[in-house]
């Protein structure tokens, strides 16, 4: 049986990084123990600008995240969307959509309402973190 793939936002990760006994964290392991966890470079960009600014710094040090990073990359799969999808009333958002269908992703896992309207999206789930949290939602 093929391992469930879930696309994490941004946000999502960079709070699983800064904040250790959070259900964000406890989402990205638990998809991480159970499923694949997919990325692209756009997505992986993102996350790299967000994580080297300053005002995170009074939580870990720069290097510590980049370090959570590469750890997060190296464990999950690199997928390079071969649609363009222009759906999402936020037109940044519009790469999760693309990694998820190009990842085969059974489900985005995110806390903004831009993509949540969208839910489902092409029979893919767009969940909040305590809805990926809450049994139903995890193989």
């Amino acid at each position: 049986m093929n391992k469930p793939r879930f696309v994490f936002d941004a946000n999502v990760i960079v709070s699983a990084f800064l904040f250790k006994n959070s259900s964000p964290r406890l989402a990205l392991e638990t998809a991480k123990n159970q499923g694949i966890i997919i990325l692209s470079e756009t997505v992986i960009d993102e996350l790299s600008n967000v994580l080297s600014r300053s005002k995170f710094d009074r939580y870990l040090a720069k290097s510590i995240r980049q370090e959570l990073l590469e750890t997060l990359v190296e464990a999950s799969l690199l997928v390079q969307p071969s649609e363009s999808i222009d759906e999402c009333r936020d037109a940044k958002d519009n790469k999760y959509l693309e990694l998820a269908i190009s990842g085969h992703a059974e489900s985005i896992i995110t806390g903004d309402e831009d993509l949540l309207v969208l839910n489902p999206f092409r029979n893919i789930k767009i969940i909040t973190v305590l809805e990926f949290l809450d049994t139903d939602s995890v193989s």
